[in-house]
């Protein structure tokens, strides 16, 4: 396993995610996560996924048709979640802030929508279940929305949510954060 952020959101699904588990992948991108997921929640779970930007729809389910998978994939913002699930059904939430690789460097997501997201998708979860997220900063898109997600997670509380931020000391530029929070039972 190649070390990154993306592998251990990855290796934090898999050992969290169990059969029958009604997933959101709140940033669809080019659909690997939403793919991921519907092979760990099988044909008995329920997987949505999200993204504001067409050709992430198209790619997320062009990918699922190949590998014979089956989500509902949804254009429209993370933020908006809530509209269609009920609070305290979800098991995982995942998110992958920044940019859809290959895509429009103009379009990424933003401080506001992801932390009213991140918000929402907490209210979602229910007691025991997970969150995952792969934090992508710098560039195009800055370093107001980390700084933003950081300085909300900080205010969950402690009672309810543990949350675990990690970063890289070593690796150059701006190397993704993986986050992981826990709803407590």
């Amino acid at each position: 396993m190649q070390l990154n952020t993306l592998s251990m959101v990855h290796e934090f699904l898999k050992q969290h995610v169990t059969p029958g588990a009604f997933c959101i992948d709140a940033t669809a991108g080019k659909g690997r996560d939403t793919a991921l997921l519907c092979r760990l929640a099988g044909e008995n779970g329920r997987v949505l996924a999200f993204d504001i930007q067409p050709e992430a729809i198209a790619q997320t389910k062009a990918l699922l048709a190949a590998e014979g998978l089956a989500a509902e994939v949804v254009l429209d913002s993370h933020a908006h979640m809530e509209q269609y699930a009920v609070p305290e059904t979800v098991d995982c939430v995942v998110f992958n802030f920044g940019r859809l690789p290959g895509g429009d460097p103009t379009v990424f997501t933003q401080a506001d929508s992801s932390v009213a997201a991140i918000s929402a998708g907490l209210r979602l979860l229910k007691p025991g279940g997970v969150m995952a997220i792969a934090l992508y900063y710098g560039k195009e898109n800055g370093y107001g929305e980390r700084d933003a997600i950081l300085a909300y997670l900080k205010t969950l509380d402690d009672r309810r949510f543990s949350v675990l931020c990690c970063g890289w000391a070593n690796r150059r530029n701006d190397p993704p954060m993986p986050i992981f929070i826990w709803k407590e039972r």
